[in-house]
């Protein structure tokens, strides 16, 4: 069983279905499935991207610099990670949020010797605003914090159980992998991460399960290492 999560989480999932920023029903769902992994010990990092509160994909349609755009979205990043902090401690879940970019008074700048002591005293820690550089995804963030955590796995949580190998919802005869090779997913050039985030994670042995969060219990079944999604492996 891994002994330490890197948890992605996506801005979205927090609405749930919803067209609202946060979804109560949807939160205390994954807060739940949170806290199964906190009582089976593991030490846990988030990811958490900002897609519910803004997307920079069309943002030079509005006249919006490609790397302000970027800055948006981690502004949104760090929004949901002091929002993150709350739900956890509605559930009596202890938590620390660093940013790569500091807010004054609001959230610590990241420091990874002060994570890691975070995570030896039980706590979750959420990492937000990114890599703190333009031109990079939550993705890569997520890959770069889970090596410097020394993360056994990072878990992907989605809308979407696993990986295909062509997209579900367009194609009701995609076939789901139950697990494949760093090497077999870029051979078929399957859309896991972004690239620089999965190099990453191959060139560290940092293996990436990805799964749907709003599959009951799947976090746990990750853990326990039954995953009902796609294991990734070197």
């Amino acid at each position: 069983m891994p002994q330490r999560i890197l948890l992605k989480l996506s801005g979205e999932a927090l609405r749930g279905e919803t067209n609202e920023l946060f979804d109560k029903n949807t939160l205390d769902a994954i807060m739940f499935q949170i806290k199964q992994l906190i009582d089976l010990k593991v030490k846990l990092g988030i990811v958490i991207g900002g897609g519910n509160i803004f997307r920079g994909l069309r943002a030079e349609e509005f006249g919006l610099q490609r790397a302000n755009a970027d800055y948006l979205g981690m502004l949104a990043t760090i929004m949901n990670g002091i929002a993150l902090k709350d739900f956890l401690n509605t559930h009596n879940i202890r938590s620390k949020v660093y940013s790569a970019i500091p807010v004054g008074n609001i959230v610590k700048g990241y420091n990874r010797n002060e994570m890691l002591d975070e995570l030896e005293d039980g706590n979750v820690v959420i990492f937000v605003g990114g890599t703190g550089n333009p031109f990079f995804t939550t993705d890569s963030g997520a890959a770069l914090r889970a090596i410097e955590m020394n993360a056994d796995i990072l878990v992907k949580a989605t809308k979407v159980d696993g990986v295909y190998d062509s997209d579900p919802q367009k194609n009701p005869n995609a076939k789901k992998y139950t697990s494949l090779s760093f090497d077999e997913a870029i051979k078929q050039n399957l859309q896991v991460m972004d690239m620089s985030a999965f190099d990453l994670c191959r060139s560290h042995k940092v293996n990436i399960v990805v799964c749907n969060i709003f599959n009951e219990n799947s976090l746990r079944d990750t853990a326990n290492g039954s995953t009902q999604g796609t294991l990734i492996h070197i």
